[in-house]
C-alpha cells in the first residue's frame, strides 16, 4: 500500500497512512458534517464516547461560565483543588455506589488504567504486603494503550511492538466469550463456573499472597464486542477475590457511566461492587478529555492509615476546565433521565437489529446492553467460521456505512486466538426511533453491500451460506 499524499504532506502522524483522513467541520445532533457539507449519522460516538450528541449549548456555556468566571488551571501536585473538581466528585460519589468513595480524574483511559493498578500496588504496600504486585486479566481484552495497560492487556498485535516492555507479573485467563467458548451442551452457569474455577487455580498457581488484583472490563468493547458476562459470572469472580483478598478491578471505561443502561455496568451483575473502577468516555461525553478511577472507602482507609498520600499524580489531572465541562454533561443526563432512557432505546435497537440484521447471511452474532451493541460477522452460521484476517470484513462495512451516511466502529485488528469481526452500533443517549430505525436500515444495507461477493461465491460452490474457503 502507498502513502496517501495528504498524510504526507500534514504536519499531523495520522493514524493511518493509506488513506486521506475526511475532515469534520461540524456537528448537529447525532450528525456529523464533512467539508463538503454531507451528513453523516453517528452511530458509534467515536468509540462510544459522544453520548449526548455534538451539540449541547449547555456544555458550551459551561465551559465558556468557567473559563470567564473561575481558574483555568489548578496543578493537583500542589495544596490546591478546584470547585468543579469536587461537584464532579460529588456529582458521582456522594451516594457511595458499592462503597466506591473517592475519586482520580485524569484525561485518558489509559491513564486511568495506570492509576488503578498503580493504586493496588501502593494499597498492599500500606497494608504491609509489597510483594503483592502480579495482576491477572484476560485474554483479548484491551484496557489503554501506554505501556502500563497494555501490560494488561491481551490485544496481541497492540502489544506486538512494545514484547520488551511487557511487564512479568502478569498473567492472562480466558475472555468470558460464551458465543465460541461454550462447550457442547455447556449452559450458561457452567461456562461461568469452569471459567471461576480456572480463575481459582490462576490465583493458587501464582500464590494468594502475591496476587495483587484481578482486571477485567465488565462489558467488553472493541476487542469482543460489547460482549456481556454470562448470569453469574461476576458474582463468582467477586467470591473468588473476597476468599483470597485480591483486589477487583473493572475496567468501565467505555461500558460504563450508562452506556448499558445503568450508571455502572456492574449494577447488573449481582455484587456489591469492584474495588478499584474505570470510568471515561461518556464521563464528559467527548467535549473533553477525562476519565477517572473511582474507589472503594478500604483503598483510602488504608492509605490515609499508612502514607496518608497517593503515590502517583499527572500535570493536568483534575483539570477544572474538563471537570466543569462533564459537571455539565452529567447534570443533563440526570436531568433528562438519559441512562433510564439509553435502557428503553436499547430495547429497540436490539428488536430493529435482530429483526433486520440477525437474518442477514453473514451476520452471527448480535449481542450488547443498552444503547451499546455489536454485530459479529461469520463466514458460516452453524460452523461459527471466522474471517481470515487479511479480507478485513468489517472494515469494509465501516467503509461502505460511511459511503451510505453511516459512521460506526469495526473491530480492532488481531486482537488473539479469536479472529473477531464486527462492528459497534452505540449512538447517542439522545437517539430518535426514527434515528435508530434509519440507523439500522443504513446498516443493513452496507452489510448486505459487502456481504453480496462472499454470498455470491458461496452459491457458486453451491452453498446456501457462506463456509470457511470463500473469498470476495
Amino acid at each position: 500500500m502507498t502513502t496517501d499524499p495528504f498524510v504526507s504532506s500534514s504536519h499531523v502522524l495520522h493514524r493511518s497512512f493509506t488513506e486521506r483522513p475526511t475532515k469534520i467541520v461540524a456537528g448537529d445532533g447525532i450528525s456529523l458534517i464533512l467539508e463538503n457539507g454531507k451528513r453523516i449519522i453517528d452511530a458509534s460516538c467515536g468509540p462510544s464516547v459522544s453520548c449526548l450528541g455534538h451539540t449541547q449549548p449547555e456544555i458550551t456555556d459551561a465551559i465558556t461560565k468557567h473559563l470567564k468566571n473561575e481558574i483555568a488551571y489548578v496543578y493537583s501536585g500542589s495544596p490546591y483543588t478546584s470547585s468543579a473538581a469536587e461537584e464532579l466528585g460529588d456529582l458521582l460519589l456522594s451516594h457511595k455506589p458499592g462503597g466506591l468513595s473517592k475519586a482520580v480524574f485524569v484525561n485518558s483511559g489509559s491513564e486511568a488504567t495506570d492509576t488503578a493498578l498503580k493504586l493496588a500496588v501502593q494499597y498492599w504496600h500500606e497494608r504491609g504486603q509489597p510483594q503483592r504486585t502480579h495482576f491477572i486479566t484476560r485474554k483479548q481484552s484491551y484496557h489503554g494503550n501506554t505501556i502500563g495497560a497494555l501490560c494488561v492487556s491481551g490485544h496481541d498485535s497492540r502489544r506486538e511492538y512494545y514484547k520488551s516492555f511487557m511487564s512479568n507479573n502478569v498473567s492472562f485467563m480466558d475472555p468470558c466469550y460464551a458465543y465460541r467458548m461454550k462447550r457442547e451442551n455447556e449452559s450458561d452457569e457452567e461456562f461461568g463456573q469452569r471459567l471461576a474455577r480456572q480463575f481459582e487455580d490462576e490465583i493458587l498457581r501464582v500464590g494468594p499472597d502475591r496476587v495483587a488484583g484481578f482486571v477485567a472490563e465488565t462489558v467488553s468493547g472493541t476487542t469482543l464486542g460489547c460482549l456481556a458476562p454470562v448470569p453469574g459470572y461476576f458474582k463468582a469472580i467477586r467470591d473468588i477475590c473476597d476468599k483470597y483478598d485480591v483486589l477487583l478491578i473493572l475496567d468501565e471505561i467505555i461500558c460504563g457511566m450508562g452506556k448499558t443502561g445503568t450508571v455502572h455496568a456492574w449494577e447488573q451483575e449481582g455484587i456489591r461492587g469492584p474495588d478499584i473502577q474505570t470510568i471515561g468516555k461518556a464521563l464528559g461525553a467527548g467535549f473533553v478529555p477525562l476519565s477517572g478511577v473511582l474507589l472503594h472507602q478500604k483503598i483510602f482507609d488504608a492509605l490515609s492509615a499508612g502514607s496518608n498520600k497517593l503515590a502517583h499524580g499527572h500535570t493536568f489531572q483534575a483539570h477544572p476546565l474538563a471537570c466543569a465541562a462533564a459537571v455539565a454533561a452529567q447534570k443533563i443526563i440526570k436531568r433528562d433521565n438519559l441512562i433510564e432512557r439509553a435502557a428503553q432505546m436499547g430495547k429497540k435497537l436490539e428488536a430493529l437489529l435482530r429483526k433486520e440484521i440477525g437474518p442477514l447471511p453473514l451476520v452471527g452474532d448480535i449481542r450488547g446492553r443498552g444503547l451499546f451493541w455489536a454485530v459479529e460477522f461469520v463466514l458460516d452460521k452453524e460452523q461459527k467460521t471466522p474471517f481470515s484476517p487479511d479480507v478485513d470484513f468489517c472494515a469494509q462495512v465501516v467503509r461502505d456505512s460511511f459511503d451510505m451516511g453511516l459512521n460506526i466502529l469495526g473491530s480492532l485488528p488481531r486482537s488473539g486466538e479469536y479472529q473477531v469481526d464486527h462492528i459497534l452500533v452505540c449512538p447517542p443517549y439522545i437517539v430518535t426511533d426514527s434515528e435508530l430505525e434509519e440507523i439500522v436500515s443504513r446498516l443493513s444495507a452496507a452489510i448486505v453491500k459487502t456481504s453480496q461477493p462472499f454470498v455470491q461465491t458461496a452459491r457458486v460452490n453451491g452453498h446456501t451460506n457462506g463456509v470457511a474457503d470463500v473469498k470476495p
